[in-house]
This record gives C-alpha cells, structure tokens and sequence, in this order.
C-alpha cells in the first residue's frame, strides 16, 4: 500500500480565534502517517494556551520570535522529516477528515499532488469556490495568469523543496511553489476539494505590495515581455469576471 509520510506545518501567531479548528482538522484525518508541526511565533493573545492543549499529538512544536510568515514557514520546512510537505497555516482546514487518505490513493508516487479550494470567512462559512480554478494539468507555466492552485491544496514531494525565498514578504509561496513545479516530473489533479482557505489574509490587506511581488516572481519565471502581456490579459478576465457578476447580482 502506497502510505508516504506527510509532514504536515502549521504556522500561526496571535490567532486564539481560529487555530484550534486549524489543529482538529490535521489531527483528526483519518490517514495515520502524518507528522504534525507547529510553528509559533510567541503569540500573546491566548494562541499558546490552545496549542499547549494539544501540544502531546505535535510531533514538533516551537514558540519563538520570528521574523515575518516565511521566516516562520522556513524553520517549519526545516524540521520536516516526511515524504511529503503541505502547509496548513492558522485558520485554513482539510476539506474533510478523509482528505489525505484520498489525494494518496489517488495514484502511486507523484511529486506534486493538487486539488480544488473552497473558500471561508471568518465564522467558518462557505464562501465558494476560488475565482482561479485549479488547472486541469498544473505545470509551472501554469502560474502565468495567476496562482491557480492556493497553497494549502498542493502537497509536494519534500525533495523537491527549498526554503521560501525572504525577499518577498507576501508572495513568496508562489515562487516556492514555481521552483517545485520545476523539477516535478509527475504532477497529479486528485479531481477533488481538499482545503479550506481563509479569506482575508496580509496579501488582501497590503494588495499593492502583493501585486508588486507576484510581478517581479512572474518576470524572474516567464520573462519580462510575456509577463506584461499575461498581465494584461489578467485586468482583462478579471474586470469580465466582476461585469458578469456585477449582472448577476443585479
């Protein structure tokens, strides 16, 4: 039976609101070869005293100053033992119990393995689908209208990683994410929801910064010309996708 170990990394820092339903939905997986890890960043609002609750089923477990979400994301990889590495960072979830146990029944020995997003708000609701869907077949070129596949839905082969570069302090996941897709010879669509995503995050509150990195990723992967011309076509599918909906609505 194909089981590969999953590390699986939880970052968080002053979230006592969300990162307990963040812990159930890793430890209560039905798949049994998970090693848990979580990294926190000496969080003052009561997040320490959820985490020391269940502090017995982490595998591994710090609580220390960091210097920003990929710093904290670098000292989780850097621990990780496993044959596979996904984040599930403080207020994102499995989509069900059962979620690992099907993306690795899925098919044997991948080095990529990918799947749909639903998004939530901050009570948990269901927000829908992301406006990126998941491509049918992921490559990395497949980045270039933007981040198709959200972060917790991809899980990849630990070989194949490196740590985030520090450079960018919001959008560093996607060029980690650029530098797997890479080198992966096989890459898997598990054909299936496997995350819940928070909407909400520092990439919404400091947009312009974002944008500004998810540029200068783009140009450094794809190249200066085919970049403005795939952000060109981005403002032209996303002010179709607000027109049509804005329609909708009325």
């Amino acid at each position: 039976m194909f089981k590969p170990r999953l590390s699986v990394i939880t970052v968080v820092y002053n979230n006592v609101q969300d990162i307990e339903r963040t812990v159930k939905s890793v430890i209560h997986q039905t798949y049994d070869n998970i090693e848990y890890i979580v990294v926190d960043g000496q969080s003052t609002d009561g997040t320490l005293d959820v985490l020391y609750r269940y502090q017995i089923v982490f595998s591994q477990f710090i609580s220390e100053k960091d210097a920003g979400i990929y710093d904290a994301m670098n000292k989780g990889l850097a621990l990780a033992t496993g044959d596979y590495v996904i984040f599930m960072n403080s207020g994102d979830e499995f989509y069900a119990t059962d979620t690992v146990a099907r993306v690795f029944a899925t098919e044997l020995n991948a080095d990529i393995y990918y799947g749909e997003t639903e998004m939530i708000d901050a009570n948990g609701n269901s927000l829908g689908q992301r406006r990126h869907q998941a491509p049918q077949q992921f490559t990395w070129r497949s980045f270039k209208y933007g981040m198709s596949i959200s972060h917790q839905a991809i899980y990849i082969r630990r070989a194949l990683t490196q740590p985030y570069n520090r450079q960018y302090a919001l959008s560093a996941d996607i060029d980690w994410i650029l530098q797997a897709a890479k080198q992966a010879r096989k890459i898997v669509n598990v054909h299936a929801y496997v995350a819940k995503y928070l909407v909400g995050g520092m990439s919404k509150k400091k947009h312009r910064q974002s944008l500004l990195e998810r540029f200068a990723i783009m140009r450094q992967h794809y190249g200066l010309l085919p970049t403005l011309f795939n952000h060109a076509v981005i403002a032209f599918n996303l002010g179709w996708y607000w027109l049509l909906h804005r329609r909708t609505n009325d």
